[in-house]
């Protein structure tokens, strides 16, 4: 495939499409990056190729100029002499030159355009590479990303299927059915001698201090 074939394709193509229909978005991000950049290793070295034969013919347009100017004074130095058939000699080779120095003209625009044509070019392809390598740097991540949870994923699924997790409900079962079992012990175990005496005290307490709030309520109302 040649260099603007190739160019072409990449240039007018959307990347977000491209990736869109690729099976493997980051291989198809690499393969990408690597047609730029060979794309616009060979299109620089095709544009100071070209840069090189624009000053080549530069140097002959100027070298063909000279010569129209010797010529051109080389007839007046014959008519000066009274050798016109000399001037017509020169004049000959005067306009032989001029024809030459047309036909540089035009390869020189040629050359100026197709070097145009060239920058035009670069410019847009460090501009999809620039984009490419950028969206190269989001797959990547994703990538990772995508990678840490899926195996995440995988290992909560494992675990879920796990003999793991019905051990540890049949244990859980366990302990609720002991706690239960513990409560049902309390609930008809008598007490003890020490805990009727504790509560007999509390019970005088509470009278004492009852007692009291009535005596402090009952001398208030006396006094007023």
């Amino acid at each position: 495939m040649g260099v603007f074939s190739r160019l072409g394709d990449i240039i007018s193509s959307n990347i977000n499409a491209m990736l869109d229909r690729a099976e493997d978005p980051e291989k198809m991000v690499r393969l990408m990056i690597q047609e730029m950049e060979d794309t616009l290793v060979e299109i620089k070295a095709s544009c100071a190729g070209a840069m090189a034969a624009k000053k080549r013919i530069q140097r002959d347009l100027e070298h063909v100029h000279t010569r129209i100017a010797g010529w051109e004074d080389k007839a007046q130095l014959a008519i000066s002499k009274g050798r016109e058939d000399l001037a017509r000699e020169a004049l000959l080779e005067k306009r032989r030159y001029r024809e030459r120095a047309t036909a540089l003209e035009e390869e020189l625009l040629h050359s100026s355009e197709l070097i145009e044509q060239y920058q035009s070019d670069i410019a847009q392809l460090e501009d999809k590479l620039s984009a490419a390598r950028e969206k190269q740097r989001l797959l990547v991540q994703r990538h990772i990303r995508a990678q840490k949870h899926k195996r995440a994923q995988a290992d909560i699924r494992r675990f879920e299927n796990s003999d793991a997790v019905l051990r540890f409900e049949q244990f859980e079962s366990r302990v609720e059915r002991l706690e239960a079992e513990a409560e049902l012990v309390n609930s008809h175990r008598k007490p003890s001698l020490e805990e009727e005496f504790d509560r007999l005290e509390g019970d005088e307490e509470i009278e004492r201090e009852l007692a009291s709030l009535k005596a402090a309520a009952a001398k208030r109302s006396a006094d007023s």
